[in-house]
């Protein structure tokens, strides 16, 4: 794709830079984004030609590994970040050459950055204070806040005696009462434990839904961006890989990376080909010969001869113990699309409390994972039969991975 250079009609100027109070909330685009860093080893780039439009008042999710570029293209988009190539647009106006306090965006940190000398109070009237609005009306925008996040009790505090989800609320609270365009936030529940992450996402989506402002979230947990995300970007290297809803991503991976990615426990991957015989499509591989869905053959009779992955995740995988009373797995047994991989044995289990994950062994050599109820009767070593609920199975070029069928 062309990239385009720096924007030469975007002005610095206070006149252009500043908004009016109670300016409404604003869509964000990406054009062409690049950001290159020197090193000794050559140029790396974090983000490379990414493109993307964020609605006004949407709460869309960047996701990916460590060093994919997530956290650069938020800094990029509050300024903190010098562009080397490219467009960034807040509402209608252009920002490429506009400084970080004039953008009117509010980001929240990994590590909350309150004052540690200020009270809660004031840590949360800072902003406001710095735009010298009347002490009247600061008084009752955090009051206001402070009574919507549980933190009226807290004002007289000071950040040393908060625990970690108490400062993570003021700081959404010190951005959020400023009521500014966009909203950034760059990890900011990764150092809390588990159960006051669950509690924060579930505070920070109801805040959303009831102010509607536009939100760019940057996380490394697919679950957290899978529950907060009305879209989720997945980036891998700076290139977006899919950007999409959610459920669209899981059940519809663009590429091997994604189906990888995102799901836990991971996908089951099996390489192999494909062959095509009267308009049937079979895969075959080290897990054996399935025959695939006659929804999914129309596609892939393009495809036969070519090397392809197949994936398939550990919930539409089944086993049947010796010992078991169930023919299959209760959900999937008798289905046409059902493909029975015959013996193999279990290596290890993984006991979660309301199912279990059991790694097994094809005949073939083949490392699989199915996710099955807790009730299940299997233990290691044990031989069990196995099956694929192939309705879900995923097919990917081995080339460059991406999906072959619809």
């Amino acid at each position: 794709m062309g990239r385009s250079g720096w924007d030469t009609t975007a002005s610095g100027s206070d006149a252009h830079a500043r908004l009016p109070e109670g300016t409404s909330v604003a869509g964000i685009s990406l054009e062409h984004v690049t950001r290159t860093f020197r090193t000794k080893q050559g140029d790396v780039r974090a983000v490379d030609d990414l493109t993307l439009s964020v609605a006004d008042g949407e709460f869309i999710v960047l996701v990916g590994p460590s060093g994919c570029g997530k956290t650069t293209t938020l800094r990029l988009i509050a300024g903190l970040e010098e562009l080397t190539v490219g467009t960034i647009r807040i509402g209608e106006r252009i920002v490429n050459r506009v400084a970080p306090r004039d953008r009117d965006v509010a980001m929240v940190f990994q590590n909350y950055a309150l004052y540690p000398h200020m009270t809660v109070f004031k840590n949360m009237a800072f902003g406001l204070k710095m735009r010298r609005v009347p002490k009247a009306e600061i008084i009752r925008k955090v009051g206001e806040m402070a009574e919507k996040l549980g933190l009226t009790h807290l004002l007289d505090r000071k950040p040393a005696a908060l625990s970690g989800g108490e400062r993570q609320r003021v700081a959404v609270g010190r951005a959020i009462v400023r009521k500014p365009q966009v909203f950034l936030f760059d990890e900011p529940l990764s150092n809390l434990d588990a159960r006051l992450r669950i509690q924060m996402r579930t505070e920070l989506k109801e805040l959303h839904r009831e102010l509607r402002t536009t939100v760019v979230y940057v996380t490394h947990d697919q679950e957290e961006a899978m529950t907060l995300g009305d879209r989720m970007v997945i980036l891998r290297e700076g290139v977006v890989q899919q950007c999409d809803a959610p459920l669209e991503v899981y059940n519809r991976p663009a590429n091997r990376f994604v189906a990888g990615f995102v799901g836990t426990p991971l996908m089951n991957f099996s390489d192999g080909r494909l062959e095509c015989n009267c308009g049937d499509v079979c895969f075959i591989g080290r897990i054996g010969r399935v025959a695939l869905p006659q929804s999914m053959s129309m596609s892939l009779r393009l495809h036969g001869g070519q090397t392809v992955a197949m994936g398939i995740r550990p919930q539409h995988v089944w086993i049947q113990s010796p010992t078991s009373k169930e023919v299959g797995h209760p959900r999937v047994a008798g289905r046409p699309e059902m493909g029975n991989l015959g013996e193999g044995i279990v290596r290890h289990i993984e006991p979660l409390g309301d199912c279990i994950n059991v790694h097994v062994h094809t005949a073939g050599g083949e490392s699989l994972v199915a996710r099955v109820p807790a009730t299940a009767s299997v233990l290691p070593g044990q031989s069990v039969s196995i099956g694929l609920d192939l309705a879900y199975a995923h097919v990917f070029s081995s080339p460059d991975g991406r999906r072959l069928h619809e």
